[in-house]
């Protein structure tokens, strides 16, 4: 995690996990009732190498505006969604901000914030 990183998520009150960044590999997936993606490039990652995901992978702005609240388990919410085959579309990327910024890590740490707290309710439902 770039220092960029953690003094985004140091400025929005989140104290930083102890992350190294790698390929996703199937271990990664092991367990996972739920992938989520901040661009379309990396859904169509999962579709492509790790096909068993698919249908458990989505982009965090698609599910945090799609994903239906206590209407069933999350899987049978999930399953509804069709993930593995819905078309994916420019709306639902956040911007990374590599390279950028210092503010644009700031804005990309308090836009996935909110996204997550949007979503949180409805995937502990």
């Amino acid at each position: 995690m770039s220092f960029r990183t953690r003094d985004a998520l140091k400025a929005i009150g989140v104290v930083p996990p102890e992350h190294l960044s790698h390929q996703l590999v199937e271990a990664d997936l092991e367990g996972a009732t739920l992938v989520l993606a901040m661009a379309d490039e990396h859904v169509h990652y999962v579709r492509r190498v790790h096909p068993e995901a698919a249908a458990r992978t989505a982009t965090i702005r698609r599910l945090s505006r799609d994903l239906a609240s206590s209407n069933g388990s999350l899987s049978v919410r999930l399953e509804a969604l069709e993930l593995a085959i819905v078309e994916l579309e420019a709306w639902e990327n956040v911007v990374d901000p590599a390279g950028g910024s210092e503010m644009d890590y700031l804005n990309c740490a308090t836009e996935l914030d909110h996204l997550v707290n949007d979503l949180l309710p409805r995937l502990l439902d």
